[in-house]
C-alpha cells in the first residue's frame, strides 16, 4: 500500500521583473517558511540571472506542473508570469494559497524559533 504524505510540493510564485533584487529575498523567505512546514519547495528564485522571460517561463511551468500547491506572494496579480502560473495551477486543480500580508520573517521565528 502506498504511503500518503501530508507534505506538499509547493511552487512559489510572485512578481520578480522590475523588483529590487528581482524580489528574490521574499521568494527565499517564503520558501524557508514552506520548508519549515515540511513541504518540498520549488522556487523559481533559485534559477540563475540572465535568462529571458520566455526562457524562465519555459523552465517554471514544468516546475509548477510537478507541484500540489502554488503559494502566491503579495503582488502576484501585477506579474504576467505569476498570472500565467496561477491560471495553470487553477487548470491543474492545485491547492492555491495566498501570502495575504504574512510576514515571512515573523512566521519563521514562530515556526522554528530562528531566522
Amino acid at each position: 500500500m502506498a504511503r500518503i504524505s501530508r507534505h506538499k510540493k509547493v511552487y512559489i510564485a510572485g512578481p520578480m521583473s522590475g523588483m529590487v533584487g528581482e524580489n528574490r529575498r521574499e521568494f527565499h523567505l517564503a520558501a524557508d517558511v514552506q520548508r519549515e512546514l515540511g513541504h518540498v519547495v520549488l522556487n523559481p528564485a533559485t534559477l540563475p540571472a540572465g535568462l529571458s522571460e520566455p526562457e524562465y517561463m519555459s523552465i517554471c511551468m514544468p516546475m509548477l506542473m510537478c507541484c500540489d500547491m502554488i503559494y502566491l506572494l503579495d503582488g502576484w496579480e501585477d506579474s504576467n508570469g505569476a498570472k500565467a502560473e496561477y491560471a495553470l495551477a487553477k487548470k491543474l486543480g492545485l491547492l492555491i494559497v495566498y501570502q495575504e500580508g504574512t510576514d515571512h520573517e515573523i512566521a519563521l521565528i514562530g515556526l522554528g524559533g530562528r531566522l
